[in-house]
C-alpha cells in the first residue's frame, strides 16, 4: 500500500467526487480512478458506494478514513520533525579534537570565531578518548566536519587525509617539552640524556596517539642518545603531566598545557632546547563537504591563522 492512496482516499471522502478529488491529487481521473480500485484491492473490501449521488463511504469505508486520517497525520507530522533534525545538523558544525587541543586552542580559537559568526558547534566529547586512526576514520566516513589535531611529519596516519580529498590550516605552533618533578632545591630529578646504567623512567605516549610517533621520530635523530625506561605510557597529556608532577618519571608535554607549572617552580625541564619537539596545529576538513555553515568558519579560521 502507498500513502498517496491514502491521500487519495481522504480526497475523495472530502470532495465526493471523482474528478475533482483528481484535480486537487494532481492527476488525471482514470489515474486516480485505478489508484482508489488498487486500494480497495489491498484491502480486500469496497471503500467507495459508487451507487449513490454524490458519491458516499460504505461502513468499512468510513472505518478506514479514520486510519487513513490519522496515519496521514502522523506521517506529516514525522516528517517535519527529520526536516527540523536535518535543518539543525545543518546549521552546526560538527567537531572533533584531543583532550588537550580541546582545553587549549578550541575554547581560546574555535569557540569564540564560532560565537561571533553565530554559528553552533558540536563537540564529540568522545572524540577526547580516541585513538589517532579513529579521527581518521571520522573524516573519511563524512562524522565529522572539523578536525583539530597536532601535526608532524612523523605521524604516519594522517597521510590518509590525502590533499585531493582532504584540505588543512596551520593555526597555530606547539613544542613538546621534556618536564620533570623538582627536589626540595628546584633542581629536576632527572636531567636527560640519562645514564645506561640509571635509565630515567619514562611516561609515554600510548602508540595510537597523535604525540607518540612526533616524540619517538625526534629522540631517534638525537645526537645524544637518550636513556630512557618505560614506566607507562597514556593518551592523555593532562594524565602524564600529573604523573610527572608526583615524580614518577620525565614526560614530554606540551608547553601551553605545562607554562604556569614551570613558571612556578612545581615542573622543571629536563634537558636543553634540543630535546624540545616542534608540531604544528592544524584544523582538517572534507572538500567534498556540504555543510553550508562549514566554509564561513574554514575562512575565519583562515583569517585567524599566522
Amino acid at each position: 500500500m502507498e500513502i498517496r492512496w491514502l491521500e487519495d482516499f481522504i480526497a475523495l471522502a472530502k470532495t465526493r467526487h471523482f474528478s475533482r478529488a483528481a484535480d486537487e491529487q494532481n492527476v488525471t481521473q482514470p489515474t486516480f480512478s485505478r489508484r482508489i480500485k488498487l486500494l480497495e484491492e489491498e484491502m480486500k473490501v469496497t471503500l467507495i458506494d459508487r451507487n449513490t449521488l454524490p458519491l458516499s463511504l460504505t461502513p468499512a469505508g468510513e472505518i478506514f478514513l479514520q486510519s487513513a486520517e490519522l496515519i496521514t497525520r502522523q506521517l506529516r507530522d514525522t516528517k517535519a520533525r527529520c526536516l527540523e533534525i536535518k535543518e539543525q545538523e545543518q546549521s552546526q558544525i560538527r567537531f572533533v579534537t584531543t583532550q588537550s587541543l580541546f582545553l587549549g586552542y578550541y575554547r581560546e580559537l574555535v569557540a569564540p570565531l564560532c560565537d561571533q559568526l553565530d554559528i553552533k558547534i558540536d563537540v564529540n566529547m568522545k572524540s577526547s578518548s580516541w585513538a589517532g586512526a579513529d579521527f581518521i576514520n571520522a573524516m573519511t566516513a563524512n562524522e565529522a566536519d572539523l578536525m583539530l589535531c597536532f601535526w608532524h611529519p612523523a605521524i604516519g596516519f594522517l597521510k590518509e587525509l590525502d590533499e585531493e580529498h582532504f584540505e588543512s590550516i596551520t593555526i597555530g605552533r606547539e613544542i613538546l617539552v621534556p618536564c620533570v618533578a623538582v627536589d626540595e632545591q628546584q633542581k629536576p630529578i632527572y636531567e636527560l640524556p640519562g645514564s645506561r646504567k640509571q635509565p630515567i623512567p619514562y611516561i609515554a605516549y600510548d602508540d595510537v596517539t597523535f604525540l607518540a610517533p612526533a616524540v619517538q621520530h625526534h629522540l631517534q635523530r638525537q645526537h645524544e642518545v637518550p636513556q630512557l625506561q618505560i614506566l607507562a605510557s597514556n593518551i592523555h597529556a593532562a594524565s602524564i603531566k600529573a604523573m610527572v608532577k608526583e615524580g614518577f618519571g620525565v614526560g614530554w608535554l606540551p608547553k601551553r598545557l605545562v607554562q604556569d607549572s614551570l613558571s612556578y617552580g612545581s615542573l622543571a625541564l629536563a634537558g636543553a632546547v634540543n630535546w624540545n619537539v616542534p608540531l604544528e596545529i592544524r584544523v582538517y576538513r572534507a572538500r567534498t563537504n556540504a555543510n553550508p555553515k562549514l566554509n564561513d568558519v574554514w575562512q575565519a579560521l583562515k583569517d585567524s591563522a599566522f
